[in-house]
């Protein structure tokens, strides 16, 4: 009964990230707690986090120096490095509770994803027959609301975004997508797998599409059969341009992403669309990189950056009169709507240099000498997932970030070892 809770609590502290019990001077979300009471557990019984200390020493030490040249706070700096500190320690605690066995973790992590599916699912039969309690989730969470759009409610389960819900099961997509392609019913069976990745298109988040051509060029990698990927793409097409012809919504975010980013029009409509965000927190980590290459100007220095450099501060006309551009610029100002940019802002060619070392250097492709080893799929799942987050989703510590790049790192270790292990004569 024990070994349940402990589960249990490990993948809440994962999937569930709607509640804050306050939003300052940190936003305290009720993983925290989850943190906090099993961290104690774990330095009594496994020791101080070394690892973790290693690996964070050098980001530290050089906040402080930004923090003496007046480019971050001490305040940002330690609320951020702390955040990363205690998350990053708590998951490689859980990686060694667990004997690194990556492939138990993950099997936990996909019953956890399709519960997370089913509940969406719930949330929408709820808004059709206007059970307003049921697709309200029964007004549970704080930091979470119900995301409409013009045609109606999109699917986000207990996800706060309907984008983070298409980013979170996109593990669970890659082996939904694997299963219905090449006729296998492993870890799920065929219907879950289609629930799995319908679920994905009912988002109707364009991060969603991205992970399907994600997963497609992934699966066309490993087994080497472009008419896969050649179908896949014409099938996202498909479904990229219903929804554009279908869903208003979806249609101005991708004119708008267009208009901003390829024609760099700053249009009254373009600058009013939530695609502005992006752009403009891309402008600000552009503008504090050229100045701080190396290294950036430290953990949590973001926003500190983000007051510089805004577009708010340009003078383009449209941008100035806007007062919606003007909120919604303002938006994400913390962790820059994406992992890339926030990292190319704070730690510079260290932090993407390390950042791409890891998904380059760990990556377990398919080995065609061992068919029945699983860790290559364990490997390209996860690494759909860190590829999303690192296009749109800024937290360094949300939704269970350092769990997954602890489980990327230890499957390519597992598939090395059971490699060594195959590879003895009888």
């Amino acid at each position: 009964m024990g070994n349940k809770i402990f589960t249990f609590l490990i993948f809440v502290s994962i999937f569930f990230c709607s509640y804050t019990f306050f939003s300052h001077p940190f936003e305290a979300y009720f993983h925290y707690i989850i943190f906090l009471l099993l961290l104690p557990f774990f330095i009594v019984k496994y020791g101080l986090p070394i690892v973790t200390i290693q690996i964070l020493t050098f980001p530290l030490l050089f906040g402080l120096i930004q923090v003496q040249l007046g480019n971050n706070t001490i305040e940002l700096l330690m609320k951020i490095f702390l955040g990363v500190f205690i998350s990053t320690s708590f998951y490689y605690y859980v990686m060694v509770s667990y004997d690194f066995d990556v492939e138990k973790l993950f099997v936990y992590y996909l019953k956890g994803a399709y519960f997370v599916t089913l509940i969406g699912y719930f949330q929408l039969f709820s808004y059709y027959v206007k059970f307003e309690p049921g697709y309200q989730l029964f007004g549970l969470f704080n930091k979470w609301s119900v995301v409409f759009d013009a045609e109606g409610l999109r699917m986000n389960s207990i996800l706060p975004e309907a984008s983070q819900m298409a980013l979170i099961i996109s593990p669970a997509a890659f082996i939904a997508f694997h299963n219905l392609l090449l006729r296998k019913k492993l870890y799920y069976r065929n219907y879950e797998s289609i629930l799995i990745i319908l679920a994905v298109v009912l988002t109707t988040s364009s991060l969603g599409l991205v992970g399907f051509f994600l997963i497609l060029a992934y699966l066309t990698i490993n087994y080497g059969k472009a008419v896969n990927l050649l179908v896949g793409l014409v099938a996202l097409l498909l479904i990229g341009n219903i929804f554009y012809i279908y869903l208003p919504d979806f249609h101005s975010r991708f004119d708008s992403t267009w208009g901003l980013w390829v024609n760099h029009e700053f249009t009254l409509k373009n600058v009013n669309n939530s695609s502005f965000i992006l752009f403009n927190h891309a402008h600000v980590a552009w503008e504090n990189f050229k100045n701080n290459i190396l290294f950036g100007t430290g953990l949590g220095s973001h926003s500190f950056a983000f007051d510089k450099y805004s577009y708010n501060l340009l003078t383009e006309d449209v941008v100035r009169t806007s007062k919606q551009a003007n909120s919604l610029s303002m938006f994400n100002t913390a962790d820059a709507n994406s992992m890339f940019l926030r990292l190319l802002s704070e730690t510079g060619l260290m932090g993407i240099g390390s950042m791409f070392y890891i998904l380059f250097r760990f990556y377990v492709k398919r080995d065609y000498n061992y068919p029945e080893n699983n860790y290559w799929l364990i490997s390209n799942a996860i690494l759909v997932l860190i590829i999303l987050y690192l296009l749109r989703q800024g937290n360094y510590f949300i939704n269970g970030f350092p769990f997954f790049v602890w489980m990327y790192y230890y499957t390519y270790k597992a598939n090395l070892k059971s490699r060594n292990v195959n590879s003895i004569p009888e």
